[in-house]
């Protein structure tokens, strides 16, 4: 039997109490959703493990500095220009190679407008606040707040999940993986097939819009922005989970490997209301393996890296322990009057 469940991704209590009166006075100095983000002078980002890019590794849990930068423009007849943190990546092939599988015109639609949309709204929203020197990885964890989500979340997780699908799929895709990830997907789902099943089902029964992805489960360590859906003993596993809106698996500290964008927008032009063909389409004709690999290795030499992090901190808290149970050392004065000891 499979020990992996489908888990939607809702709005889940948050573990870290040093957020709390920090993100309080965050939520509380913005006034508007479409305004840009009014940070305190001084944000001090209590993180789990950050992304650190979407080909690159998480590292441990550190304190997050973030220091106030200058805002950046320049005045003209009144106006401000805004110099642009973030930057609309194109997707790594022509906008027709997909076809006949996925339009030429979906992609002018999809990376041309919502995507650019994202950007430009998020650049808008952080330009002069503390939260222009982070990325956007960082940017995505602290505007999560406990599920209660603040104004920037959406555009930065969608920045970050649609540079992700993008690099999800390419031309001539789909099939099936090997090596390391296909006996991963076997031994977690049963077989491949079970997996593709389970996948499309996440993916057509996400209400709304929304992500399915497959992710890499090794997370031993606290959850710091929402509640860990699974038990501990079902670390180092593959699982399949959905997410409404903008929300991905980052909230919850895994490693994404495979995503699949069921907003409308991501599939009507083609297939209109048939979301179920568009995820057929998606498996067999889309999806890049190799990438899915390559993010699973990154994946799991991050999960090597942290079990040697843990074990070096528990061999620092029994040192300490340790060196505070041994006896204090007495000193007896030779000097002192024998007749004191008659």
């Amino acid at each position: 039997m499979s020990l992996c469940h489908t888990v939607t991704l809702t709005s889940y209590p948050f573990q870290l109490s040093k957020f709390e009166r920090t993100l309080d006075m965050v939520a509380a100095a913005v006034p508007v959703a479409t305004a840009p983000y009014a940070a305190p002078k001084s944000l001090t980002c209590t993180l789990g493990p950050p992304w650190q890019g979407l080909r690159g590794s998480l590292g441990s849990a550190r304190s997050l500095q973030c220091p106030k930068k200058e805002r950046r423009c320049t005045r003209k007849a009144g106006s401000c220009n805004v110099t642009a943190k973030f930057e609309l990546k194109p997707p790594p092939y022509p906008l027709n190679a997909l076809e006949p599988h996925m339009s030429k015109e979906t992609l002018e639609y999809h990376w041309g407008k919502h995507h650019r949309g994202y950007v430009e709204n998020l650049n808008k929203q952080i330009v002069g606040t503390e939260l222009d020197g982070m990325s956007l990885e960082d940017v995505i964890i602290v505007s999560y707040n406990k599920g209660d989500i603040l104004p920037f979340f959406n555009n930065a997780a969608q920045v970050w999940n649609h540079d992700f699908f993008w690099e999800s799929i390419k031309p001539g895709g789909g099939g099936k993986p090997s090596g390391d990830l296909l006996e991963l997907i076997e031994r977690d789902f049963g077989s491949f097939e079970k997996f593709v099943g389970e996948f499309k089902a996440a993916a057509s029964t996400q209400f709304g819009s929304g992500w399915a992805w497959l992710a890499y489960k090794a997370n031993r360590l606290d959850v710091g922005n929402a509640v860990n859906p699974y038990p501990s003993d079902e670390d180092k596993k593959l699982v399949v989970v959905k997410s409404p809106n903008a929300v991905n698996p980052l909230v919850w500290d895994y490693s994404p490997l495979l995503t699949i964008d069921v907003w409308e927008h991501a599939y009507y032009l083609d297939f209109q209301n048939r979301r179920a063909d568009y995820i057929s389409i998606f498996m067999e004709k889309l999806v890049s393996w190799e990438a899915v690999s390559s993010r699973l290795e990154i994946a799991k030499a991050r999960a090597v890296e942290r079990e040697r992090e843990e074990e070096l901190r528990k061999r620092e808290r029994e040192q300490a322990k340790a060196s505070e149970s041994e006896g204090v050392e007495m000193y007896v004065d030779n000097n002192s009057d024998d007749s004191e000891s008659e």
